[in-house]
């Protein structure tokens, strides 16, 4: 009896834990449109996102994503994970914003870019900051994939 009460608690609180943590895809952050917003600092119009039911349902939860690092700094400042490898990524002109997400690690890692990781960390909808891609990764913490 008491092997059975040990078994189906240690498959309750297993359950718990796949919850506590939803491991995204691409097409879950594809879930976002874009509509060009005039900003006075920047005197210049901004497609800033409006962001669909599913994704935002993950605001402010703790998610996973795969995809390959970038250091976009250089100087280990600046980190994003990215659908695409640094030759075909956002900021080269061949992919949407959508594809990026910016990663505010608790401790600097040591990735390489364009190593494959896996990042987990609260997910926060960055509706109007420009100075920030539109999906942060905070107190995140990362795995070699490859």
């Amino acid at each position: 009896m008491r092997n059975s009460i040990f078994v189906i608690l240690l498959v309750t609180f297993s359950c718990f834990l796949v919850k506590a943590q939803e491991q995204l895809t691409w097409e879950d952050f594809a879930d976002v449109s874009f509509e060009p917003v005039y900003n006075k600092k920047y005197d210049v119009n901004f497609l800033m996102p409006k962001f669909g039911e599913k994704i935002q349902s993950y605001q402010g939860k703790q998610v996973g994503i795969k995809g390959y690092f970038l250091d976009i700094s250089g100087s280990g400042e600046v980190f994003l994970v990215s659908q695409n490898p640094m030759a075909s990524c956002f900021f080269c002109g061949a992919a949407g914003p959508e594809t990026i997400v910016e990663v505010a690690f608790k401790e600097k890692p040591s990735f390489k870019t364009d190593q494959i990781v896996k990042v987990m960390g609260i997910l926060e909808l960055n509706v109007n900051n420009v100075n920030h891609c539109n999906y942060i990764l905070k107190e995140a913490k990362g795995q070699l994939v490859n």
